[in-house]
């Protein structure tokens, strides 16, 4: 009787993980699409948006916020909840690449899922129309830049597919 409720229970262990890396592929098409701005003005909205949207959706705290880095605290042990770091290196033709990194601390996966984040944040810094933040709480409107249809950046998934890098 034991080894049928153990096989019971890791059937349904095996699918609830099948499920969970399953993202919309039109979000992962954003969620990858490389952030790069074009000029130092760009940069500059680009880099308060970032924090923007930063501050209105994590469940962290930031700890660092400076001209190239914006990191939250977390993860915390166990929690679902996304830490986010997001990157500003210059490029050597004057551009500036954003990157985006979050992730949990859950085992059951992350709430929201790393790959949606990345889609809004993206979306959210380029002026775009992004999401509401966790919470519900709204950010505060984003001032209107120039949208180059051709941005840069990149994105790397991890094994687990949980935490992302973009």
């Amino acid at each position: 009787m034991n080894k049928g409720l153990l096989a019971a229970l890791c059937l349904a262990a095996a699918a609830g993980c099948s499920t969970q890396g399953q993202v919309d592929p039109d979000v992962m098409q954003i969620a990858t699409t490389p952030l790069t701005c074009s000029n130092k003005a760009e940069c500059d909205l680009w880099w308060q948006r970032a924090q923007t949207w930063v501050s209105s959706h994590s469940t962290y705290k930031i700890e660092s916020a400076t001209d190239s880095l914006i990191q939250t605290a977390g993860p915390d042990g166990g929690k679902r909840a996304l830490a986010y770091q997001i990157t500003r290196t210059a490029n050597p033709d004057g551009t500036a690449t954003i990157g985006f990194a979050a992730h949990c601390d859950g085992s059951l996966g992350c709430k929201p899922n790393p790959w949606e984040a990345g889609a809004d944040f993206k979306q959210f810094v380029r002026g775009n129309v992004g999401g509401a933040p966790q919470g519900g709480v709204k950010p505060p409107p984003a001032p209107t830049a120039m949208h180059p249809d051709a941005a840069q950046g990149q994105s790397i998934p991890t094994a687990n597919g949980e935490a992302v890098t973009q």
